[in-house]
């Protein structure tokens, strides 16, 4: 069955457990979304279900995305996300919260990271930097070689180096729910989520049970 949601994160706070240990959770305001589009493997070549979330005033919107919404009778949703799954078991309209989650279960969380700007290679992808000594007194955090003077002579991509730090998508995987609140459309998750107070989140299935 289909169990995706589109949500913001509100922030951080505790929960204490029946043994009285204090547990980190991360509250996410999820939902309600709106069912837009149901992807078949006929039609489309893959299965899923595409969800929107948070309504806004329709100027807000292209004449395409007003008329994707007003097919599937649905106000104006700024934001749509897919989901695969071979069994939707939902329908076009169809209204989804967070009582298709259950507290124990576990879920991942995905999110934009919070943007760094530039950053150096330390701070970056935790260099242990140069030695204070042996004629290098102005180095320390420096890079160091980057290439030998061998085949191919140049740098491969994806060689980590200084640069911009942050703003890209990363995934909570496995975090136990802690707290359902249908009333208010919340869900509490154990341990920290991507992203700043405020940010955009996708709350799904964890994949790896």
């Amino acid at each position: 069955m289909f169990k995706g949601l589109i949500g913001k994160k509100l922030g951080m706070t505790q929960v204490f457990g029946e043994d009285g240990s204090a547990v980190p959770v991360t509250i996410i305001e999820a939902g309600p979304c709106f069912v837009t589009q149901i992807r078949t493997l006929n039609k489309d070549g893959y299965s899923a279900v595409q969800i929107g979330f948070e309504e806004v005033k329709e100027k807000k919107l292209t004449a395409g995305e007003v008329g994707h919404l007003e097919r599937a009778k649905l106000p104006p949703l700024r934001i749509l996300r897919e989901f695969r799954t071979s069994t939707p078991e939902v329908k076009e309209g169809d209204k989804v919260d967070v009582s298709q989650f259950e507290v124990g279960k576990r879920v991942d969380v995905i999110g934009m990271s919070k943007g760094k700007g530039f950053a150096g290679g330390v701070k970056r992808h935790g260099f242990r930097g140069g030695p204070v000594t042996h004629g290098q007194s102005d180095r320390l955090r420096g890079p160091g070689s980057i290439s030998s003077t061998t085949t191919p002579g140049r740098i491969f991509k994806g060689k980590r180096m200084a640069g911009h730090m942050g703003n890209e998508r990363v995934s909570s995987q496995n975090l136990k729910v802690v707290l359902v609140d249908v009333e208010k459309n919340l869900i509490g998750v154990n341990g920290s989520v991507p992203g700043p107070r405020g940010g955009l989140v996708v709350i799904k299935e964890a994949r790896k049970q």
